[in-house]
């Protein structure tokens, strides 16, 4: 299982990469890459296409529908339906695009897009499917799990169980936090985790709202409770500097500690 950044920044693309997204590829038995998008933010459909074709994806995870997570699936839409020649208006027999998302995903989608009556055509385009919270979700050779987190909207973190690059007949674990302030969701989602990929919105002492973002020490602190192996800090924004995360992060976590940026290939 290898994960490729596709895009890093926090609450808005930044100079130099789009929002939140993540490709997640492994290899199954027969030797089939499948292929599967955590968050798909502002900016990020450009970017995916120079590590796949958007008709290769087998499924779109979403962690929760602000739009620097989700509002790219507006043009993952316009691409699988007017394609001209593989978008199903051209071939009605393609299959809708498997999309797991929190409650209202369809409808804040279409309304995205820009017209309420559009949600006929999302549903011939994505296979919609709301998350439920200890219910895995099988997809090729990964096994995702959706738990509750705290956030100001209804958010999800993501485990994703798959084929591990270390030898044959291994697995592994990505925890995805999406974002999220300290919450035992975060924590047991992270349970012995290969590689928690753990936003960093806030710095410590600056930003005191509590209940939206976790600080780099924060999230080392989940790191550490968890008992994850691996640390990658994302969602910085561009007003960050990465430096301080790492510093808070690696004052409370023994592990590694990396800052995730565009064309990243995390292997795990």
């Amino acid at each position: 299982m290898r994960v490729v950044v596709v895009g890093s920044a926090g609450s808005f693309a930044g100079p130099d990469g789009p929002a939140s997204c993540y490709l997640v590829q492994a290899e199954d038995g027969s030797g089939r890459t499948w292929s599967v998008v955590l968050d798909l933010g502002n900016g990020a459909l450009g970017a995916l296409q120079r590590h796949v074709d958007p008709f290769a994806l087998d499924a779109v995870a979403v962690s929760h529908l602000h739009p620097d997570h989700f509002v790219d699936l507006c043009g993952l839409y316009v691409y699988r339906r007017y394609h001209p020649e593989h978008g199903s208006v051209r071939h009605p027999g393609l299959a809708p695009l498997a999309l797991w998302g929190p409650r209202g995903t369809a409808r804040r989608l279409a309304d995205a897009y820009g017209d309420g009556a559009a949600a006929p055509d999302v549903d011939s385009t994505f296979a919609v499917r709301t998350w439920e919270p200890a219910r895995p979700t099988r997809i090729g050779p990964f096994v995702l799990e959706a738990f509750p987190v705290e956030h100001p909207v209804e958010a999800y973190a993501v485990r994703v169980t798959g084929p591990s690059e270390r030898g044959l007949g291994m697995t592994a674990v990505l925890t995805y936090s999406g974002d999220t302030d300290a919450c035992d969701g975060l924590v047991a989602a992270a349970r012995d985790a290969d590689v928690l990929l753990c936003e960093a919105a806030f710095v410590e002492g600056r930003d005191t709202v509590r209940g939206v973002h976790l600080t780099g020490r924060r999230a080392g602190e989940a790191a550490r409770d968890a008992g994850a192996h691996r640390l990658v800090l994302t969602h910085l924004p561009a007003w960050n500097e990465p430096a301080t995360a790492l510093a808070e992060a690696g004052g409370v976590y023994d592990g590694p500690v990396a800052v995730a940026r565009p064309g990243d290939v995390l292997a795990l």
